[in-house]
């Protein structure tokens, strides 16, 4: 295990070391985020917790019909940009202030199935310094194994005891005050695939195989279109170029490609 990740929860959130330096880049660096980042952080939050309260409270499926089934794949979109959100977080993205970036990382890891924002920092800045390594959290030795024991793997990592039973006690809960199908197919249901989503588009697509000697990163990119990279993870299948410019937020990622 790497030094990184044994770094302790509350150091990790006042360390700068865990934001990578752009010192080192010939690049020019980007124009100050302002409160842009910010503000994304508060849209994707106000989307996903606006859809979540219509499906719950006031949305009544006809499960005969297609809209309850691409409201699940609206929502599942929704919980992505949630994760997305906290990762930008973990690269001081969101906010040039630490405590207000630090806190909406805890507040949307947490909303996304419970996840703990300050047990995830250095597991994922291990991941950017030790990328496809024995020391990186998120890789399976790509080139031999497949989707599924990767997937294990990573859940393995990542999935505590905690976060299973906060979910089954705010499953219980929410079944106290809304149908019991609509908890389960928007609030549910939509965190599962968009664990699967993040996992599949942002490690192993970019990450399996073997990687050239000269790709630093270890990474792959996907082909160019921007509105299949935004609909599929946030523009996170252009993977290589997050590695390389990790400074980047989400909302700027596409314009490296």
């Amino acid at each position: 295990m790497s030094e990184v990740t044994e770094i302790r929860a509350g150091q990790a959130l006042n360390d700068d070391s865990l934001i990578p330096s752009v010192t080192h880049s010939s690049r020019v660096k980007p124009a100050p985020l302002g409160y842009k980042g910010l503000g994304a952080a508060v849209l994707v939050l106000a989307a996903w917790s606006g859809l979540l309260t219509f499906l719950l409270a006031f949305y009544q499926p006809n499960w005969r019909q297609p809209w309850p089934y691409l409201l699940v794949l609206l929502q599942t979109h929704l919980y992505t940009g949630l994760f997305i959100t906290a990762h930008d977080a973990m690269h001081g993205v969101v906010s040039s202030n630490r405590r207000l970036n630090n806190a909406v990382g805890i507040l949307t890891a947490g909303l996304f199935a419970f996840n703990w924002f300050p047990r995830m920092l250095p597991k994922h800045h291990a991941h950017h310094r030790h990328v496809a390594t024995p020391d990186d959290p998120d890789f399976h030795d790509g080139q031999h194994q497949g989707f599924l024991p990767w997937f294990g793997r990573f859940a393995w990592n990542y999935v505590t005891v905690w976060q299973v039973l906060l979910m089954a006690a705010a499953y219980n809960g929410l079944k106290v005050f809304f149908p019991q199908i609509s908890v389960i197919a928007f609030w549910m249901v939509p965190a599962v695939l968009a664990t699967v989503q993040l996992f599949f588009f942002g490690t192993y697509l970019p990450h399996r195989g073997e990687h050239a000697p000269d790709n630093q990163h270890k990474s792959r990119s996907q082909l160019r279109h921007h509105v299949w990279a935004f609909v599929s993870c946030y523009f996170f299948g252009y993977h290589y170029e997050h590695h390389d410019q990790p400074y980047l937020p989400w909302w700027r990622l596409w314009q490296t490609k």
